[in-house]
């Protein structure tokens, strides 16, 4: 899931000016409330050249707003200070929410130019509204004096939430810190525009041409069909052509019998954006230094103890202590996991000791080897169209929710799908869900969930309804065949709407309390969740229909699916809490001397790396840390999320997965409420117990 700082409260949106003279022939439609079902965007009628003013409009009109707050001789109340911070420029949150989408999933050069422009717009004008004594004044004035103001136990909350938003960005710091800060924020901000068009460059630029035919066996035919579909795309009619992008890079990992091309599409991923014309570790430097600066300037001894004070964990070295209670043990499986590969390989005539780029495949040997089971078996049961399928019908069954498309409705690529999500039972509208779910150059690489409306309570006092949408880069189509999930693409489709639903289910009456709104260590539990049911065999008798005969995935195969299910979590826990502790430990640097290369292997060797495994992400292309501040010294969050969903799960198993109370008990208190309240607390009602670390362990098998 992605989060701009932008968003994470409603008042710190921002945006700018009035119309050039070359525009004035035709109206900006991000200047008013889109006149669509819902306010969908009209996106065919919103033209590039329509952000920077619809943003510099929207500077405007928060300048103006926030004067008028600061301007209010009444004592600071909700409704004078809270409610229009909430809502300090519909403008700029309408033109900001379409921007930061198209920067992610449809960044064109075209639009690169734009963002160059827009950022520090957006960037300075955050600042004014951030860094102004006067308005802190207010909202600290009436946080000091919450109890005796009038407000009930949610306005309390958000007004606690400004105030802790306020002073965590520097609100409270004297006028030369306030300039230091702006400054380090700005240069950061443009290294992550950097970072980003590196790494979206540097994925698009790389591919592995295969010449000849023989060289592809293992490889399935959809697989080998969309390669030769992208050799054509880039001039090599008649050959094959393999990306680092998920669907062509994964395939060739895990089922390539040619060593030689699993190598090239391995060493091309993990030195992605590291050397040449989009080489990510000199921008890496910068942010360690500046981060390093920053963490000072707040009066914090490193970045990390900045960003953990702020959400559950507090302290990097008790989210270092929990990820060292996963990872040991699953370094321990990863050992028993590459025993086992390494036997195979003997036992069939191999004389090589498995490497990195040999791990993806050896594991799915062994895997068909212990239970006659490989993915190839069930992929013609998750087209795209059956797994979306039985994710809608998981959460009507929990949720009572359902998704009817809206085939009208505006969309910014014909190949996005618009749903309209309604009541089961009453037909009341709950939200707008879009998806977006293949490959494109444009497209930055991961999927994840963000929404263009948030539910809450707007200017004129209308509760509006969010508009959500999720984002993935999943398996294309061919000419054949439909899109055909991987068994990680399917786990990822449930994962992305499990966020999704907590965007669209939110009944927090105001914006900076709905949804995803909150901790950033507790956001990952519903969408984990909602993994557990991908594969739950009830759901599976549903959804898994076979693309070309429509039958019914036959038992024997979920009993396969179920037996493996744990099979190989030595390795997938390895390189994902390794990569939060490489995160966390970039948070501590002191940001002197930095060496990315050297810096990385120092930290591989002090946890105990094994060699056969890397991080999830290298540092020159983990853009969940350096491509903005989102989870920066917070990856950790998966795996600390992961303790929370595991738990929840065993209530679920105990009671019955599409258990009536259980179900409305997840809705009511994890679902609807945001960040209505403390997230511990929100759990515990829920549970009925404070969470238990060892949930986790038992669902990996470690225990």
């Amino acid at each position: 899931m992605k989060k701009h700082p932008f968003f994470k409260l409603a008042a710190i949106a921002t945006v700018c000016a009035a119309l050039t003279p070359s525009l004035m022939a035709r109206e900006n439609p991000l200047l008013k409330p889109y006149p669509t079902q819902y306010e969908i965007p009209t996106y065919a009628e919103i033209e590039l050249e329509d952000f920077i003013p619809a943003i510099k409009a929207g500077i405007e009109e928060q300048d103006r707003n926030m004067m008028n707050i600061i301007r209010n001789r009444a004592v600071p109340d909700f409704d004078n200070t809270i409610l229009p911070l909430e809502n300090l420029s519909p403008i700029l949150e309408r033109a900001a929410s379409v921007f930061y989408h198209y920067q992610s999933a449809l960044a064109t050069p075209e639009f690169a130019k734009i963002a160059d422009e827009a950022i520090p717009l957006l960037n300075d004008a955050a600042n004014r509204v951030n860094l102004n004594e006067p308005l802190f004044n207010r909202i600290k004035d009436l946080y000091d004096n919450r109890d005796n103001r009038g407000m009930d136990a949610i306005q309390k909350r958000l007004v606690e939430k400004y105030y802790r938003s306020f002073a965590e960005r520097g609100a409270a710091l004297p006028e030369d810190k306030k300039a230091e800060l702006i400054r380090i924020n700005d240069e950061i901000s443009k290294l992550f525009i950097q970072f980003n068009k590196n790494l979206l460059n540097a994925t698009n630029a790389f591919y592995v041409l295969v010449e000849d035919e023989a060289e592809l066996s293992g490889l399935s035919a959809s697989t080998i069909a969309t390669a030769a579909e992208e050799a054509k795309s880039r001039g090599h009619e008649g050959k094959w052509a393999f990306t680092l992008h998920a669907p062509s890079r994964l395939p060739v990992l895990s089922s390539a019998d040619n060593r030689e091309l699993r190598r090239k599409i391995y060493e091309g991923y993990t030195s992605l954006a590291s050397a040449g014309d989009f080489n990510n570790i000199p921008v890496i430097e910068q942010i360690i230094r500046l981060r390093a600066e920053k963490a000072k300037v707040m009066g914090f001894d490193n970045f990390a103890q900045m960003m953990t004070s702020r959400v559950m964990a507090k302290t990097p070295e008790a989210a270092e202590d929990l990820l060292m209670q996963v990872f040991k043990p699953a370094v321990q499986r990863a050992g028993e996991e590459v025993a086992d590969m390494q036997a195979y390989v003997d036992a069939n005539g191999g004389d090589f000791k498995i490497a990195p780029w040999d791990y993806y495949y050896y594991a799915e040997k062994v895997k068909q080897q212990k239970y006659d089971f490989d993915e190839s078996q069930v992929r013609p049961y998750f087209s795209l169209e059956n797994v979306l399928q039985g994710l809608f019908s998981a959460a009507e069954k929990l949720y009572g929710i359902k998704m009817v498309e809206m085939p009208d409705a505006p969309k910014y690529m014909d190949q996005v799908t618009v749903y309209d999500v309604v009541d089961s039972k009453t037909g009341e509208h709950i939200s707008v869900f879009m998806t977006d779910f293949f490959p494109r150059a444009s497209k930055l690489q991961g999927a994840w969930m963000e929404q263009l409306q948030s539910a809450g309570l707007y200017e004129n006092g209308e509760m509006k309804r969010p508009i959500v949408y999720n984002v993935g880069n999943f398996t294309p189509p061919t000419a054949d065949t439909p899109s055909l999930l991987s068994i990680d693409e399917v786990e990822t489709t449930f994962h992305e709407f499990g966020h999704a639903l907590q965007g669209m289910l939110t009944r927090a009456p105001y914006k900076s309390l709905a949804g995803t709104n909150v901790d950033r260590d507790y956001v990952e539990m519903c969408s984990q969740i909602n993994e557990h049911w991908a594969f739950a065999p009830e759901l599976l008798r549903e959804y898994a229909r076979h693309y070309q005969t429509g039958e019914i995935i036959p038992d024997s195969l979920i009993n396969k699916l179920t037996a493996s299910s744990k099979f190989n979590q030595g390795f997938a826990t390895t390189e994902l809490a390794g990569a939060a502790l490489l995160d966390l430990a970039w948070g501590k640097h002191n940001g002197e001397n930095v060496d990315v290369v050297a810096f990385e292997k120092e930290i591989a060797d002090k946890i105990g790396m094994p060699a056969e495994i890397t991080f999830r992400y290298r540092s020159p292309y983990f853009k969940h840390i350096f491509g903005d501040d989102g989870y920066a010294s917070g990856y950790y969050t998966y795996l600390w999320s992961q303790v929370l969903e595991a738990d929840a799960w065993e209530k679920f198993l105990e009671n019955g997965i599409f258990d009536p109370e259980t179900a409305a008990s997840f809705k009511k208190n994890i679902m609807e409420s945001g960040d209505t309240e403390d997230a511990m607390i929100l759990f515990e009602r829920f549970a009925g117990h404070k969470p238990d670390a060892h949930a986790l362990l038992r669902l990996r098998g470690f225990e």
